[in-house]
């Protein structure tokens, strides 16, 4: 699957915000279909950083969320400030 096509686009919410500055993570809709490899492959391919994990939800609304948290040496707040969320 195309690295554009799994990665729709960033979440901006006060959660996010607040997981980007503590926890170094990131928010983004994805693919329903994707699976956690492929979303780690798609964000590291995106942005040129390094991904330790990545969590997924899907919620009741049927849209899956992945919670993707950064190595230390890749700062979330620098990739949100490029997509224009900060």
């Amino acid at each position: 699957m195309d690295a554009t096509k799994i990665i729709k686009y960033p979440l901006n919410t006060e959660k996010s915000i607040r997981l980007m500055e503590a926890e170094n993570k990131l928010v983004f809709a994805v693919d329903l279909k994707a699976t956690k490899s492929e979303i780690k492959e798609a964000i590291e391919k995106i942005f040129k950083v390094k991904v330790e994990k990545v969590n997924t939800l899907v919620t009741s609304k049927g849209k899956k969320h992945a919670y993707v948290k950064l190595s230390a040496d890749s700062p979330a707040l620098d990739i949100a400030t490029d997509l224009g969320l900060m």
